[in-house]
């Protein structure tokens, strides 16, 4: 069995925890813009129906939604 040693400074290990909080912040970001992406979603398709459009696609058109 083949054994691999590390040896890293106190800056390094303080380089790399910073860099997993940094990654952890931004995965939640991904999914917090995520979730604002299919609430958006679902509130304009709500909107649709009640307005009488037949999709969600047609009134974002008319109110010129990008997507």
């Amino acid at each position: 069995m083949k054994t691999r040693v590390m040896i890293e400074t106190k800056d390094e290990i303080t380089q790399i925890k910073a860099l997993q909080k940094e990654i952890e912040h931004l995965k939640n970001l991904f999914l917090k813009k995520d979730m604002d992406q299919l609430v958006d979603d679902s509130y304009l398709k709500v909107a649709a129906q009640k307005l009488g459009y037949k999709s969600d696609l047609k009134l974002k058109k008319k109110l010129n939604i990008k997507t």
